[in-house]
């Protein structure tokens, strides 16, 4: 009897483990990933930095602030975007042959910027030293202009003919 009852409960458990059907209680949900890619900077020069004739022995400088003379660049891209300015400048200016160099020297205040909240290249926003980085915005128009001036000197002997060197200046977002 023990025996019996022991196949049956046993019989049982067996056709409970087979018959069950299994729960799943699985459920998912689903996210995307995104990203926008801002608009590429667009930094152009818009106007060299021209000091004209130049008389040796006599230092001549160049205003930020004077229409058509002073250096500028014209910076595009995204509205009120973060922006890091770095502008590499040259010590000398060269003669097309390499074989003579006029001094460059820029002051701590010899640049200048506007992000539309300005009056322009003659009350710009804000200063520049252009020997040290600088981080702005963007206007709201999604602009930026830069102004630069200089000094250059020509010593008593300065050999004549023209003279250029690049003024670079380095845009890029911080993503702020």
């Amino acid at each position: 009897m023990f025996q019996n009852l022991f196949k049956l409960i046993l019989c049982l458990l067996l056709c409970i483990a087979v018959v069950t059907p299994t729960a799943d209680a699985q459920e998912y949900g689903t996210i995307q990933a995104l990203a926008t890619v801002v608009t590429s900077l667009s930094v152009v020069g818009s106007n060299n930095l021209q000091f004209g004739a130049v008389t040796p022995g006599i230092n001549k400088t160049v205003d930020k602030s004077t229409v058509g003379s002073a250096g500028e660049w014209t910076i595009t891209g995204v509205a009120n975007a973060e922006v890091t300015l770095d502008i590499t400048l040259p010590d000398s200016l060269v003669t097309v042959d390499s074989l003579a160099f006029m001094r460059v020297s820029f002051t701590n205040t010899d640049a200048s910027y506007d992000d539309g909240t300005g009056g322009g290249q003659t009350t710009p926003a804000g200063i520049l030293d252009p020997a040290n980085f600088a981080t702005l915005r963007l206007g709201l128009g999604a602009t930026l202009n830069v102004w630069i001036g200089g000094t250059v000197m020509p010593s008593i002997s300065q050999t004549g003919g023209d003279y250029a060197s690049d003024v670079v200046l380095t845009v890029a977002y911080t993503g702020n």
